[in-house]
């Protein structure tokens, strides 16, 4: 949901040598080791992003001085070489945009950087990546497994039996060296790269197939996000899908991929406790699978567990005698048992709507109880202006592969990030004019974000706060379903009562009251402690609403290392999902392989939760 700043085709590069001149000049101070030039050919506003491949963390060094301290700690160990373009340059508006590639002592790179002119070209922003370890590398392509063994052998096992055995053992004679809490996309992506990397892994999930956390959501429920942001690692989803996914057929495709990538997956297995062993560097995890108990001794620990975290469920006066139906949204079974009801949805943001419209469509009579303002950009203006010089038919037309746009997305720091973002949300605000202008006539408390920069600004600041509108909001905006706004104060036998006195009569209440920090599945599964170790999960630091400073540049703990010794989070959206499963499975593979990873900039713990 941003605004690349990489060309068209038809803005050819003006300055051509620029980049690789600049790229030569990296790599030689960086042979020479030669910190304090390197740095120099920094601009004094600059930021070098790095996933994994210096750094073995997710991290961005702001301005010359952090560079400097990052390479006199890394420089030695990394021993990078080889920047090359990979493809030509180009410059709009000054800014000189080059990708390349690159090699480290143990892996290999990719890249982008943007050059600006300050007294020569100086790089403001610089981006890293490691995408394979070298003797590592995936069995892809020209490597690809045979499959079939040619030849006679009175001992041959057929693939079907080699698989029924690996299975077998997992658990039993053979232990993972990672163990995957949670089995939705998250952790089925981390699960397939990690088996395409060779790393003995297993996902567990407490549902009994793949795909049911989102076959037991609200039966409306569809993505938001449209089909080019949200593939998976390796089977991109077909050119007939549709653009918005409904969640059963998302459910039917995350358990097919899980059977065709061969992910080591249990169902029905729920994790109950788990403890680390600094002398033993292993975990000890009991589970229950299908109701037996079994203790598991992973290496790394791995919660992937959803980024929103643990549902957010009020505890209010009187809802101990609430004589009606009452859920958190993240329960709610869909608006079927509901006509004619009286429902009073307590939130709005993307799934108080989206259980606002569906109960309506049943004609249930519906109220949204509005406790702060929120952010609403409709899903046709969001997908054009915000998403489609990344993802949609259009920048495939120009060449923008999936893959690419990753990596533009990943390249635009975070502290600059919103900066991109306000035109973008300037330009909706233009086009839904009379959208807006309903919605405020309605009394919807409507924001555009602290700073104006609308929609996944709050997404990565605080991951709520936002609906991507798909109609619900025209129910709100013309009086279908009645605003109220205000705090619950109470609930009695039929009806919630606001701070004001306002008494809403009900017959549902539907919590849509968010979620809370990841580490809150940290307290469970393994203990306080650990949680307060780790400490806030999701975030930037940016000291906006619900995300509280000091400003950390990435987001709190996910895909990296944390304080907690073998503990790692994986999570977020699909595209969060699919993008930096790959990093999270390199740094694990790493570890596996006994490649040394001294982490640099291993983040300061701020907030608890």
């Amino acid at each position: 949901m941003t605004q690349t700043v990489e060309p068209g085709p038809d803005t050819a590069g003006t300055a051509p040598g620029k980049a690789q001149g600049w790229l030569d000049d990296l790599e030689s101070a960086l042979r020479e080791r030669d910190v304090a030039r390197a740095a120099e050919l920094f601009a004094t506003e600059s930021y070098w992003r790095d996933l994994v491949s210096f750094t073995w963390n997710i991290t961005t060094m702001e301005g010359r001085d952090q560079v400097a301290d990052m390479l006199t700690a890394r420089l030695e160990a990394t021993d990078p070489s080889g920047f090359a373009l990979s493809e030509p340059e180009d410059e709009v508006d000054g800014v000189t945009t080059a990708w390349f590639t690159f090699e480290t002592g143990v892996g290999r790179g990719r890249g982008l950087v943007r050059l600006v002119d300050e007294d020569g070209p100086r790089a403001w922003t610089f981006l890293t990546t490691m995408y394979e370890l070298k003797g590592h590398e995936e069995p892809q392509r020209d490597r690809r497994p045979k499959g079939a063994e040619h030849g006679a052998n009175k001992h041959r096992r057929t693939w079907l039996e080699s698989r029924q055995q690996s299975v077998e053992s997992l658990g039993s004679t053979s232990q993972p060296y990672v163990l995957v809490v949670g089995g939705g996309q998250g952790g089925i992506a981390l699960g397939a790269r990690l088996r395409q990397l060779g790393v003995p892994s297993l996902v567990i999930d407490k549902h009994p197939r793949p795909g049911d956390q989102w076959r037991s959501r609200y039966k409306s429920l569809c993505l938001h996000d449209p089909v080019w942001y949200d593939h998976l690692p390796y089977l991109k989803f077909p050119d007939n899908w549709p653009v918005f996914a409904p969640k059963d057929k998302i459910a039917d495709w995350l358990e097919s991929y899980t059977r065709v990538m061969e992910v080591p997956y249990w169902s029905s297995t729920r994790a109950v406790s788990a403890s680390y062993s600094p002398e033993q560097g292993e975990w000890t995890v009991e589970v229950e699978r299908e109701g037996k108990p079994l203790t598991l001794r992973p290496k790394q620990l791995v919660l992937a567990t959803g980024m929103s975290g643990k549902p957010n469920v009020p505890d209010l006066p009187g809802m101990d005698v609430f004589k009606g139906d009452q859920h958190h949204s993240s329960a709610h079974p869909g608006p079927d048992a509901y006509a004619g009801k009286r429902c009073v949805v307590i939130g709005s943001n993307n799934s108080a709507f989206d259980i606002c419209g569906a109960l309506w469509e049943n004609d249930a009579d519906v109220t949204m109880v509005q406790r702060s303002s929120t952010h609403i950009v409709r899903s046709d203006s969001l997908m054009d202006i915000g998403l489609g010089d990344l993802y949609s038919e259009r920048a495939l037309a120009a060449g923008v592969t999936t893959e690419k746009a990753d990596l533009v997305f990943a390249s635009l720091p975070y502290r600059i990030m919103h900066e991109f973002q306000i035109p973008l949300y300037q330009q909706m605000a233009e086009r839904d004019k009379d959208f807006y202008d309903r919605l405020e006539r309605s009394g919807f408390e409507h924001d555009w974000g602290e700073d104006g920069s609308g929609l996944f600004m709050k997404y990565l600041r605080r991951g709520s706060g936002y609906y991507i509108d798909v109609g619900a909001a025209d129910l709100v905006a013309n009086g279908d379903v009645t605003l109220v706004k205000g705090q619950v104060d109470h609930l009695t036998e039929h009806s919630v009562v606001l701070a004001d006195g306002t008494e809403l009569e009900a017959d549902l209440v539907v919590y849509a009251t968010g979620y809370g920090s990841m580490n809150g599945w940290a307290a469970d599964l393994i203990s306080q402690e650990v949680a307060d170790r780790v400490g806030k999960v999701w975030g930037l630091g940016s000291d906006t609403a619900k995300d509280p400073g000091p400003w950390e540049g990435e987001q709190r703990n996910m895909w990296k290392p944390t304080r907690q010794e073998g503990l790692w989070f994986h999570g977020g959206n699909l595209h969060q999902s699919r993008h930096y499963s790959l990093y999270l499975a390199l740094q694990l593979k790493a570890r596996h392989e006994g490649i040394p990873t001294d982490v640099y900039g291993l983040a300061e713990v701020h907030h608890l939760c």
